[in-house]
């Protein structure tokens, strides 16, 4: 599966998550039925108060009123338990999504990475690809397990409570408005600073997990030269710079959070300063008042925290943009289209390599085989012998076809290599490495690795 990677830093990235989400469309409308109704149960409760004080305390009978203001609180209570169901679904429904579009991504980006050539690794350390799968999977998971949700509800509640407080007072709103639009402007400059430095946090800390990564995987070499206290400088080097740059993103995201709350407070404060006015000049009842007060602390609450939500989707487009290059990366090494099947060999195979020159992608200038020939028939027995770096370990990785040669070609049983399917011409090479590998598992499951279906006998 590969997806285009959009442009760095844009929240358009997160599109990159659209073919993981598909296959949960029903369980998506859920989420989104609940996340609605929770958001109607909340604004339905300043309406709630308005009538409580405007028709439960103006009966002059005392017997009247207390009825009044029974049915009232009821009327409330009910309110309460809709806004209390509905947001348990709603979460419920949200966080099975984050979990299991995470596990999806994480599954993806792991099976893809393991179809990749080793040039690939050559490239790609392979701690920065353990920090995808894990810190950027993360990050993923809590946009769409918990912040989307939160922005989407908070999103619903702010435009609702706007479009009731323009219906019950216009000409403060329309003032109000148009400062909140001056406020957009300066939201958007920290938002584009948010992002790049998101990015760059994201990138430094993959860049202590690459060397903690390398480091472990080579700790006998490490403590055999005593350069235990130089490689724990050099990630300590990589995690104060990955510790500055989180320290700049956090200082620039506060700025914009605190911005968004100061000035969108201010702007409501001053429709709330109208609205109080109109009380007195008797325009208006204090039960209208008591709404409008709690339609302007929901929109002043949502646009707080629609600004908070906006830097957590800022650092998730980061890390699905990182998770996006790794899917989208090809391998230069793959099965050809239409492969050719090599002759079924009776006595052992018959392996050639035809002028053989061929350069690591790392070492571009320096080749490791040269005009390289060998010709090997069926049932002999060859032993390649010579010093470290002479290219005996690259024959047998250019014959399983790890790498492609710059020129000549690599034939088994008079078939080319690069014809044949990779899963067949590997399977009929078995490998005993000089190093052994051992993976957490039995000794059992260790000696049968290469032919899981090995009975205990075999």
């Amino acid at each position: 599966m590969t997806t285009p990677s959009p442009k760095p830093g844009n929240p358009k990235s997160l599109s990159g998550l659209l073919p993981f989400l598909k296959p949960y469309r029903g369980r998506i409308g859920l989420a989104l039925l609940f996340l609605v109704l929770a958001a109607m149960a909340t604004l339905a409760f300043p309406l709630a108060l308005r009538s409580l004080i405007d028709g439960g305390l103006v009966h002059a009978d005392r017997g009247a009123q207390v009825m009044a203001l029974r049915e009232h609180f009821v009327a409330l209570f009910a309110v309460a338990v809709a806004l209390g169901l509905f947001s348990a679904a709603r979460f419920y429904m949200v966080s099975w999504l984050g979990e299991r579009i995470t596990a999806d991504v994480r599954n993806a980006v792991y099976g893809h990475v393991l179809q990749q050539s080793p040039a690939f690794f050559e490239t790609t350390q392979t701690g920065e690809v353990l920090s995808r799968l894990s810190a950027d999977t993360t990050l993923v998971q809590t946009v769409v397990g918990s912040s989307l949700s939160m922005g989407l509800r908070n999103l619903v509640m702010g435009m609702g409570a706007l479009g009731i407080l323009v219906w019950t007072n216009p000409m403060v709103m329309v003032q109000v408005l148009g400062v909140l639009v001056l406020i957009v402007l300066p939201a958007a400059w920290f938002g584009r600073r948010v992002r790049k430095l998101s990015r760059a946090s994201q990138d430094r800390a993959a860049d202590a997990s690459a060397i903690a990564a390398e480091v472990l995987n080579a700790i006998p070499v490490v403590q055999s030269y005593t350069a235990e206290t130089r490689e724990a400088a050099r990630f300590n080097h990589a995690t104060d710079n990955a510790f500055a740059v989180a320290v700049r993103r956090s200082r620039a995201r506060s700025f914009l959070v605190a911005f968004i709350i100061i000035a969108t407070s201010a702007a409501l404060l001053w429709g709330l300063y109208q609205g109080t006015q109109a009380v007195m000049a008797g325009r208006i009842s204090a039960g209208h008042l008591g709404q409008t007060v709690l339609y302007v602390i929901i929109l002043a609450s949502a646009f707080a925290i629609l600004g908070e939500v906006y830097g957590d989707l800022l650092r998730a487009a980061g890390a699905t943009e990182r998770l996006m290059e790794l899917l989208g990366s090809q391998s230069s090494i793959t099965s050809p289209p239409h492969p050719t099947a090599a002759p079924v060999p009776l006595a052992g195979s018959e392996v050639r390599f035809e002028h053989i020159t061929f350069h690591y992608p790392s070492r571009p200038m320096q080749a490791a085989l040269t005009d390289f020939s060998l010709d090997i028939a069926p049932g002999q027995t060859v032993a390649l012998v010579g010093p470290s770096g002479a290219g005996k370990s690259t024959v047998f990785q250019l014959l399983l076809r790890f790498y492609d040669p710059v020129t000549g070609r690599v034939l088994k049983d008079g078939v080319a290599t690069r014809d044949m399917a990779l899963t067949e011409l590997r399977h009929g090479i078995g490998i005993v490495p000089q190093d052994a590998v051992i993976f957490s598992s039995s000794a059992l499951e260790n000696i049968r690795y290469g032919k899981p279906e090995a009975s205990d006998a075999e």
